[in-house]
């Protein structure tokens, strides 16, 4: 379970676009520890609007025969797993 919901990162990230309260005073107002996370809603939020907010739900599932091909790649080129 998401510590934080996609609509309370909204309405958090909302308050912050007002222009009321920054960074310190919202997490001191809604309990939230640090500042640290509502830069990173605000700046996702500003690149992918509230897409940028909502959690993943699974990893990215690949088929064998891509997995397999990266494997190769690498062997032929000596390059890196990451």
């Amino acid at each position: 379970m998401a510590k934080y919901s996609q609509g309370f990162k909204l309405k958090i990230v909302q308050e912050y676009l007002k222009g009321h309260l920054g960074y310190l005073l919202l997490a001191q107002k809604y309990g939230i520890p640090s500042s640290t996370p509502i830069k990173h809603w605000v700046r996702a939020y500003k690149a992918f609007g509230e897409e940028g907010l909502r959690r993943k739900t699974k990893n990215e599932e690949y088929p064998v025969q891509f997995k397999l091909d990266a494997l190769n790649f690498m062997k032929q080129t000596g390059a890196s797993y990451l």
